[in-house]
């Protein structure tokens, strides 16, 4: 076990007990292609879909934009593929394979949130979660944050990926979450347990 690696789900389930037949949703066409983890640390090509339907150990990115003692939190456009319409940090993402991962996280927030800055990665977490319509997640997730002055932040939400956001102090999500779990994804609710001060 990597000491760098911190696990945040160390009791849950490592994937689906049984995989959909048929697949809930068909692969990307053309394949998009994220970093699989074999079990010895190496990585693989792997359809981003296969990943999320089987449960497999892959790479994503999660990046945290703060304002003073605010974060930009992002609510999913409602045709993404799982948890449409939900609440969840800045931006997210998987890297193509074979690419960096600040490269990946620079992107896109580009591609996402239509503005760019700079980016420090601060840790690195594994957590596995069900997050609905038959998918699972099964993620070593590299965090970056970044501090920007709000009224300098632009923001152009691209509407495939972005519904809307805001901007809410640690103790307004831990609130938030605690009323309406449900409207937060499922891996922003592990972070927010691990973290609740925001404090990585």
């Amino acid at each position: 076990m990597n000491p760098r690696i911190l696990h945040l789900t160390p009791d849950a389930k490592p994937g689906p007990s049984q995989i959909a037949d048929p697949w809930p949703l068909p692969p990307t066409n053309p394949p998009a292609m994220i970093p699989g983890i074999n079990p010895d640390g190496s990585l693989y090509p792997i359809e981003k879909i296969e990943a999320h339907v089987k449960g497999l150990h892959h790479l994503a990115i999660s990046v945290f934009i703060f304002a003073g003692d605010e974060l930009l939190i992002q609510r999913r456009a409602l045709n993404k593929y799982h948890c449409p319409g939900q609440w969840a940090n800045s931006c997210c993402t998987h890297p193509h394979f074979g690419e960096d991962v600040k490269v990946a996280a620079t992107r896109r927030l580009r591609e996402e949130l239509g503005f760019q800055t700079e980016i420090q990665e601060r840790l690195i977490v594994e957590y596995s979660a069900d997050v609905g319509n038959q998918l699972w997640e099964r993620e070593r997730v590299h965090m970056f944050r970044a501090e920007v002055e709000k009224d300098q932040v632009r923001l152009t939400l691209n509407p495939d990926e972005v519904c809307e956001t805001r901007w809410l102090t640690a103790e307004e999500v831990r609130r938030d979450i605690e009323q309406t779990p449900e409207t937060y994804t499922p891996w922003f609710r592990i972070y927010i347990a691990q973290y609740p001060k925001l404090d990585f």
